[in-house]
């Protein structure tokens, strides 16, 4: 299978070195001068002041000795990702293109439903969506904007000729996490080496709660001038809730929880020590099914009653809009080069991971026929979970997931292994490289706007291509360099 490194032009069997890529050149000399004792000091000390803040991630799936979910470190690595600005340029188009084109997708399907009744898309595979709310029909948002935050994962793997190639993996649309991870990411490796930062041109990503902050209230309902934000948690027990708390801060907002609000007359309040204050926009990081007892689960109490009528009354606004997950599942995401030139008359700028959709008959022979060279997700799948890697698969998981795919084939896809780029990556053995992959983040308000930069996830097992925290993956700083 082909190779494409990030840094290297060839990348030797034995790990680095070759010809080092032009804009890596600066970076790469000044590497190849650090002794492997003062990386490791560095790498210890990022570690300390990483706990120290408290920058934790929640493990469901690991259990401490009371049976609770751990919580560890997402693991930091020194050496960042370096992206040319002529790159960073065209990817930044694509983005903009593409969630520019799922946002105008979001609203056909709970309006005119024009895309479906083009042909392009199958009705059932809208409305018999788990993520598509009927609630929403008919329900008209601010700016007609769904998903503000957007997170889409991107990927690099070598062309027929060696080259890198950009590819779409997932579009995360309804509550994306890892951005907080970015900028203490970016903090960190200008604590640890601030001279590196004198002699590259490295592109800001400090102003993301700024532009967050202006996204959530360019959305807020015209009923009010200086709009109300608060970030509503599931609470702390939650895996992402260093970062909830991280950005409510940073923007200057109250942090609330489903018990801190109630509605009245059809108005959103939250209770302070000074009495009810009117909320206007909730950045909500809960998902929909626990938004409001009174319309989606009845048990759920990290949301609040009532909230689903202020919502339709247009007297409050929820980032991510409600429903907007019919977007991001796995079955869909085929369809969204269609939605780009149905919507937009543009030829997507951006490519999508070749799909199998395994509802259609001949895409599941060829899957079941496959199964050991392919990547089988569950189509309401997340965090690395309910996924087949075919060739790093036991005959035993292939069995197992071959009697899944015959028993509810609609409930997944299958894509080929794609050789993900990998970056120069210190590990205990020294430097190796490790694949990578990208989560830009996207805000659309009155505009569609980005910090030039995202969150880069490396696999730190060699050889594996899951870097999903959850799964044991961490964290590089990414750099766009400034033209």
């Amino acid at each position: 299978m082909r190779k494409f490194d990030e840094m290297y032009e060839q990348l030797p069997e034995a790990g680095v070195g070759g010809p080092v890529r032009a804009h890596y050149q600066a970076y790469a000399q000044w590497l190849s001068q650090q002794s492997a004792e003062v990386m490791a000091a560095r790498r210890e000390e990022a570690e300390m002041i990483f706990r120290r803040v408290g920058i934790t991630f929640a493990v469901y799936g690991d259990k401490d000795e009371d049976g609770a979910g751990t919580e560890r470190l997402i693991p930091f690595d020194l050496i960042p990702r370096v992206i040319a600005a002529q790159e960073w340029s065209d990817m930044e188009a694509g983005l903009v293109q593409r969630v520019t084109a799922l946002n105008r997708f979001i609203h056909d399907v709970y309006h005119d439903q024009e895309i479906l009744k083009a042909g392009i898309i199958p009705r059932e595979q809208i409305e018999g969506n788990a993520q598509f709310r009927p609630e929403m029909v008919g329900v008209d948002v601010p700016n007609q904007i769904y998903s503000h935050i957007s997170g889409i994962d991107i990927v690099r793997a070598p062309d027929s000729a060696g080259n890198g190639e950009y590819y779409v993996l997932e579009d995360n649309l309804r509550v994306p996490s890892g951005v907080s991870y970015m900028l203490e990411d970016r903090k960190m490796m200008m604590r640890l080496f601030p001279d590196l930062f004198s002699q590259h041109r490295v592109a800001p990503v400090a102003h993301y709660p700024d532009l967050l902050l202006e996204t959530l209230r360019a959305s807020s309902p015209a009923t009010t001038a200086e709009p109300t934000v608060v970030v509503l948690t599931p609470g702390m027990y939650n895996s992402a809730y260093f970062e909830h708390a991280f950005l409510a801060q940073q923007m200057g907002v109250e942090l609330v929880e489903g018990q801190d609000l109630f509605v009245k007359d059809k108005f959103v309040y939250m209770r302070t020590t000074r009495g009810p204050k009117r909320v206007d926009v909730i950045y909500r990081r809960v998902d929909d099914d626990f938004l409001d007892p009174n319309v989606f689960r009845p048990t759920s109490t990290l949301g609040c009653a009532g909230l689903m009528e202020a919502y339709k009354a247009g007297h409050v606004a929820i980032c991510n809009a409600v429903g907007t997950g019919v977007a991001d599942d796995k079955s869909i995401y085929p369809y969204v080069p269609d939605m780009i030139k149905f919507y937009l008359g543009e030829e997507p700028i951006l490519k999508n991971v070749p799909t199998f959709q395994c509802r259609k008959p001949d895409d599941l022979q060829y899957t079941l026929a496959n199964l050991k060279d392919l990547v089988v997700k569950e189509v309401h799948g997340a965090g690395g979970y309910g996924m087949l890697v075919g060739p790093a698969a036991t005959k035993d998981e292939i069995e197992r997931f071959r009697g899944a795919l015959l028993a509810n084939p609609e409930g997944y896809i299958a894509q080929p292994t794609l050789s993900l780029s990998s970056c120069p990556t210190f590990v205990d053995s020294g430097i190796a490289p490790r694949h990578i992959d990208l989560r830009p983040f996207v805000l659309s308000g009155r505009t569609v706007q980005m910090v030039p930069g995202g969150l880069t996830r490396v696999a730190l097992k060699e050889g594996s291509l899951v870097v999903n925290s959850s799964q044991g993956g961490g964290t590089k700083d990414t750099w766009i360099l400034q033209a």
